[in-house]
């Protein structure tokens, strides 16, 4: 199916003519329904359960939107493993089951465990927005990979990959101005823009450039740097160099490389000039390169229409630039550009809440496949299985990538095309291939064997899920609280019934359901009702699954 055939196929369509939502950053004051629980927990997280559902809604908005942005009791997982090496040939480094992000890079392992090491780093990271916590931090995690991107198969060294996300990670809802420091002089980003190349004779613009047009000032209407600002910026990045010998591997300043003459900024930077600094103290100018860029508003306006099109919707009109884009902009900055804080005026505005900001954008790969998981509560391998357990991440993972994410390794600087590219934006996400292995992995999970990958099988677990719902033993109600919580998107009475003949075929009635539910329910171990139960669910959510409105968030 093509893009526009698929976005045919929705029934909810935008009106090309349409403002888009309306409503301002005031505080909504509106209801909080399951509804709008469920809008917050999709566009802040991966997936949604209905414990999740009913929790979130039992705060209230202000105490949920407070919930999920609360990170601090969320650290960093234990760190991705050796699962690849064999007793013929082992990794000279570590052993297989022991973590690999400790070793020294100088070390030569054999050429395929480079790549290894990169897939179970994406494999754990996958893991990790599986298994997350009720709360923003993978997401914004990869907000941020996708505004600061770099390609871990380009970087090759994974040790180098994974602290660039462990950085990345722990600091996601914190400073942004500290952020962006810390990321410039980051081997990974050093290695990835060629900044460990820069020199004073022969300054390289890769990372100046980009510092400007896609990680502080952007490329808005009112954003007029300069080439020669470009150039300037070279210059104050001169002699930063990566330093493989640590542990991990860190960045020193070469002050012998360093360019030392007076760096003159344009009239868009008040013609701000920062003075060449001797010695150490020249690592001191991308300190002020930074705070010179980050005070000017653009900055924080390129930030928030990039916050923006990731968490709300990728159109910004005219209306929703004056009305939600520029206050909080202003708000960002003059929060000293503090992340959290940002988040939480859009989470709680009644613009965020407004009928049209929900259920309108197609999911990213990682929210189709990681939401399947989640909302059906797959069961993964034990950690006491970690080559299965990884295998298990690493399905994931490759679905996600044959659908256009290729975790950690987005194609281009400016990240994942459907958060930018005009005018495709999320329909770049649905193609033929793509809408194809959707589909697949759908009617995989809801058949007998699961998905299938290197010999291990996720399945749904469909009488988890209905078990979870008010009354699961009326047909029609079950079918309708499934699709509150799978599309939260009200359907006709025509699709309910259609959804419904899937779990009730060939019963003389509703009621033939309702009686082999209870007596599945009375006896849960008797494996001839479980199977019976389960594979009229499992026809249920296969058809609930393959249509186009599962694929809206």
């Amino acid at each position: 199916m093509k893009r526009a055939e698929f976005l045919k196929s929705l029934k909810i369509q935008r009106n090309p003519d349409s403002p888009g939502p309306l409503g301002s950053l005031d505080p909504y004051t509106g209801p909080w329904t399951r509804k709008e629980a469920i809008h917050l927990l999709r566009r802040a997280t991966f997936g949604v359960k209905p414990s999740d559902v009913n929790a979130i809604v039992a705060l209230g908005m202000n105490q949920a939107v407070n919930s999920i942005l609360d990170t601090s009791n969320d650290p960093l997982p234990s760190p991705p493993l050796n699962v690849y090496s064999t007793a013929q040939e082992p990794d000279p480094t570590t052993a297989f089951g022991q973590t690999w992000v400790n070793a020294p890079v100088t070390t030569p392992i054999p050429p395929q465990y480079y790549i290894a090491r990169t897939n179970t780093f994406k494999a754990w990271w996958t893991g990790n927005i599986i298994h997350q916590k009720r709360n923003i931090l993978e997401k914004i995690s990869l907000f941020w990979f996708n505004h600061f991107p770099i390609e871990s198969d380009a970087v090759t060294v994974a040790q180098v990959t994974y602290d660039y996300y462990k950085l990345i990670r722990a600091n996601a809802m914190g400073n942004f101005v500290n952020m962006v420091k810390l990321v410039s002089v980051h081997p990974a980003m050093l290695f990835y823009l060629n900044g460990q190349y820069n020199s004073k004779n022969a300054p390289d613009e890769n990372y100046a450039r980009e510092l400007q047009e896609l990680f502080t000032i952007g490329k808005g209407p009112d954003a007029a740097w300069t080439e020669d600002d470009v150039k300037a910026a070279a210059k104050i990045l001169t002699g930063f160099r990566i330093n493989p010998l640590t542990n991990p591997v860190s960045y020193y300043f070469d002050f012998n490389q360093h360019d030392l003459s007076v760096k003159r900024f344009s009239a868009f930077y008040g013609n701000k000039s920062i003075t060449g600094k001797f010695g150490p103290a020249g690592e001191q100018e991308l300190a002020e390169l930074i705070t010179m860029q980050t005070d000017h508003i653009e900055t924080a306006r390129h930030l928030v229409r990039k916050l923006y099109q990731f968490f709300v919707y990728y159109e910004i009109t005219p209306e929703i630039e004056s009305n939600v884009i520029r206050p909080l902009a202003d708000f960002f900055k003059n929060s000293g550009y503090d992340i959290k804080r940002t988040l939480e005026v859009l989470f709680k505005s009644e613009h965020f809440y407004d009928t049209l900001s929900i259920g309108c954008v197609i999911k990213s790969p990682l929210d189709f496949n990681v939401g399947l998981c989640k909302e059906f509560n797959v069961v993964f391998p034990p950690t006491s299985q970690p080559l299965n357990l990884y295998y298990g991440w690493g399905a994931i993972t490759t679905a996600a990538a044959y659908q256009g994410l290729n975790l950690a390794d987005p194609p281009l600087v400016s990240g994942w095309q459907a958060w930018y590219q005009v005018p495709q934006y999320h329909e770049i996400w649905i193609n033929a291939d793509t809408l194809a292995s959707r589909n697949n992995i759908s009617e995989s999970a809801t058949s007998s064997k699961g998905i299938e990958y290197l010999g291990v099988s996720l399945k749904l677990d469909t009488i988890g899920f209905a078990s979870a719902l008010p009354t699961p033993e009326d047909a029609s109600q079950l079918v309708k609280d499934s699709v509150e919580i799978l599309y939260n998107y009200p359907i006709s009475d025509t699709s309910i019934q259609f959804l419904k003949s899937n779990l009730v075929s060939g019963l003389p009635s509703d009621s033939y359901w309702t009686d082999i539910w209870l007596e599945y329910k009375a006896n849960p171990n008797d494996p001839a009702l479980k199977n019976t139960v389960t594979i009229r669910l499992n026809a249920l959510y296969k058809e609930i699954l393959s249509q186009a409105e599962y694929h809206l968030s």
